[in-house]
């Protein structure tokens, strides 16, 4: 079965100290005198309780789903050096043969499963497939039976065998290795090792209620035909089992080689420093040198490596003994005679308790139930919060494209009209773009009342008074002070200048006539100055408008980016927002071509109401200017008056080309300032309306409709790989946990 790395969720069990059964519980008193085991393969107990034979095939259910790579599920490991004698102490417990000869029996895990029935020994063997090609874990794994239940305990060997070359070579039909002679179609394997794992399903008379798992024995080097990486692979395959909190390791050590020089004890003390859920097992007791055997004894008497969980010594059948067929039930007795009647074994009788596969057996299940029975409520909780996490973390992703690719574009496409349309008719937020273009609508209008002619009544030239002849224009639009004007500025146009103009576009006329052309003259060097800031405010609302409609093509379309929706879409948006561009430009052209054509006005009293206005205000400065100059006449106002009479009947004329062009220049102003935001208003933002076939336009941008739309549909809701994948995934472990779930509520 498939694991998480180190690292990963462990908080449910830290320490298997508070469910470790000791020795002394037990066995609380030395065993008696043996008698002769029950015939049969296994260790009969018709007594084991209900309660436990019912959490332990719990456990098994849940790990048959694939949960065990999702959470700590509570297992027994079996770990062991090359040569160890594993697999003999595994054949011990289960009372099976394990094939030997054709190097697949440790190249990948094998869960044995054992439980006690009064029914007649069976054994089903099933293939586990846990993850993908690519090694990811499958949505709920794969439980497919191998064979036909196998009644006679010599066919087991076989189908194992067979069974393990079906899953080393994954790309071959399973049923293909039930036949044949050798049960291998091409003689070789595709895979070194693999995550799925064959699973043995034994039950009978004689069987005590225990599962482990049979892990590929560590390497130290490859054989012929091998890859110098399946030594780390192994290795990796034995961490992803023991590194968990809750798997119990059983460790085997045999007492042939020195105890410091086999990994399999290094790999344990790295993840269980403390030793509180490794059991250690002593194996080939009878191969120890003359003269060590207290060497060992001092494991079985916790006075070397202690573990919590204490260790035991078992003896297997020797190599000839095997040869020559010996049988379990033969084997078992020869085991009981050896730690009976061989010193120093014979000697330790308060610690017989902790020799034979019989004892072993008993204790594994014992702390396997015990452990379960712990963990059971921690497992509800947390294949509760696991699920609500994954549900949480699909939420997060976007919803799965439909099949139905057409439509659902067309219903994401009119969304996006729809909300856009009514962005540009306005919303009442800051962020509202009728919001963001308010200030520089402001900003035109100040920039045109800027281009108003600064007229001064008064001829340029040197200051006849100190700081010169200044005038304050009166102000009808604006209610903030005008400045003053001084006919020492260079952009007023005063009075010397205005009559200049008007003796030069005389022609037949008597002089004093009132020449129109210089009255459009005076207008237009105003209106000539209306097209940058007219520009200006088209080019800023087209900005603040292109950003909007494509930070909402981003959210309304980014996750699609994948199949080039996102892009198409924001392509045709932007087309769209360039031709209503071109449309306003076109028409303020067209304004700005009639404003300096000429001056046109209906509203004659509201122009005379300026022109009285202004020429009003030019002459009573040119009367103030003659009082200041008269200061001696002060009394004599008859005078004065006879001498602002003769001053303006020479300049009255002239006064009035500057109040005409500056009375129309109001008008011109309220009109023109009103006309351009509007026209931008109808042709750049009305321009992105549904109502104005925004909505139809995409679509067939799109190409959704027509010839070939279905295939491009398709296409444009491709997702990208890492969005898809992590949906897939979730959507596997999601199928996990709930059929988890189900195996945990049956009890």
């Amino acid at each position: 079965m498939p694991s998480r790395p180190q690292g990963s969720r462990t908080s449910s069990v830290s320490s298997l100290s508070s469910f470790t059964t000791t020795p002394d519980s037990l066995m609380a008193s030395p065993t008696p005198e043996p008698t002769p085991e029950p015939r049969g393969v296994g260790l009969s107990d018709p007594q084991q309780s209900e309660y436990r034979r019912r959490i332990l095939g719990i456990i098994d259910r849940m790990r048959a789903t694939g949960v065990g790579a999702d959470m700590d599920l509570p297992m027994i490991a079996v770990i062991g050096s090359q040569s160890a004698g594993k697999s003999s102490l595994i054949e011990s417990i289960s009372g099976i043969t394990l094939p030997r000869a054709a190097g697949t029996c440790t190249r990948c895990p094998t869960e044995c499963r054992l439980s006690y029935s009064d029914q007649l020994w069976s054994c089903r063997v099933v293939l586990r497939k846990i993850v993908d090609s690519q090694g990811q874990p499958l949505g709920v794994a794969e439980n497919a039976p191998f064979g036909p239940v196998i009644t006679e305990k010599g066919d087991v060997e076989e189908r194992i065998r067979r069974a393990q070359r079906a899953i080393l070579n994954p790309s071959i039909s399973p049923v293909a290795f039930l036949s044949g002679p050798d049960g291998e179609p091409d003689g070789r394997s595709e895979l070194s090792f693999s995550k799925n794992c064959v699973c043995l399903e034994l039950s009978g008379p004689d069987l005590t209620d225990l599962s482990f798992c049979d892990l590929p024995g560590l390497i130290v080097s490859v054989g012929h035909g091998g890859n110098d990486s399946d030594i780390e692979l192994v290795r990796d395959l034995v961490k992803s089992y023991i590194s968990r909190p809750s798997c119990l390791i059983l460790l085997t050590v045999t007492c042939e080689t020195d105890f410091e020089n086999q990994g399999a004890h290094h790999m344990a003390k790295q993840y269980d420093p403390d030793g509180q859920r490794t059991i250690g097992v002593l194996t080939k007791p009878d191969r120890i040198p003359d003269g060590e055997e207290e060497n060992w004894l001092r494991f079985i008497r916790d006075e070397a490596e202690h573990l919590a969980n204490g260790w035991f010594a078992v003896k297997q059948p020797a190599t000839a003994d095997l040869r020559q067929g010996i049988t379990w039930e033969e084997a078992r007795e020869q085991e009981r005679r050896f730690f009976l009647t061989t010193p120093p074994w014979s000697t330790e009788r308060d610690y017989r308790h902790r020799f034979g596969t019989r004892n072993l057996t008993e204790s594994l299940s014992n702390i396997l139930s015990e452990l379960i029975k712990r963990r059971l409520p921690e497992l509800e909780v947390e294949l509760r919060n696991l699920f609500e996490e994954t549900e949480s973390q699909l939420g997060k992703l976007p919803p799965e494209p439909s099949d139905d690719a057409q439509g659902e574009i067309i219903l994401l496409v009119s969304n996006f009209a729809r909300e856009l349309a009514q962005y540009v008719e306005g919303t009442p937020d800051e962020n509202g773009i009728h919001q963001q273009i308010r200030p520089f609508n402001a900003t035109f209008l100040t920039a045109i009342w800027g281009t108003a002619q600064k007229f001064c009544p008064f001829v340029r030239g040197p200051a006849m008074l100190e700081g010169g002849e200044n005038f304050t224009h009166p102000n009808f639009i604006n209610s903030d002070v005008q400045p003053t004007i001084s006919d020492q500025d260079e952009d007023a146009i005063c009075l010397d200048e205005v009559k200049m103009m008007a003796d030069v576009a005389r022609a037949r006329e008597f002089p004093g006539h009132t020449f129109f052309i210089v009255t459009k003259r005076l207008i237009k060097k105003s209106t000539e100055q209306w097209e940058t800031p007219s520009h200006d405010l088209l080019g800023v609302v087209y900005d603040i408008l292109s950003r909007e409609a494509n930070k909402m093509v981003d959210d309304h379309f980014q996750r699609f980016r994948y199949g080039r929706l996102h892009q198409n879409l924001k392509t045709i948006v932007n087309d769209v927002l360039d031709k209503c561009q071109a449309s306003a430009l076109e028409i303020i052209s067209e304004l700005l071509a009639m404003e300096n054509k000429g001056p046109s006005t209906v509203h004659e009293p509201r122009l005379a109401f300026f022109k009285d206005g202004y020429l009003k205000a030019y002459c009573e400065a040119r009367a103030a200017r003659i009082r200041r100059l008269n200061p001696h006449l002060k009394k004599r106002e008859d005078l004065i008056q006879a001498l602002i009479a003769k001053d303006l009947a020479e300049h009255v004329p002239t006064l009035i080309y500057m109040a005409n062009a500056r009375a129309y220049f109001q008008l011109a102003f309220v009109r023109f300032t009103d006309l351009v935001p509007m026209m931008i208003d109808q042709e750049l933002l009305r321009g992105l309306d549904w109502d104005r076939g925004l909505n139809s336009a995409l679509t067939k941008g799109l190409g959704v409709t027509g010839p070939g739309s279905f295939e491009r549909a398709k296409e444009y809701l491709q997702e990208p790989h890492d969005v898809k994948s992590r949906r897939e995934g979730l959507l596997r472990k999601r199928e996990r946990l709930l059929s988890a779930q189900r195996q945990l509520q049956s009890i």
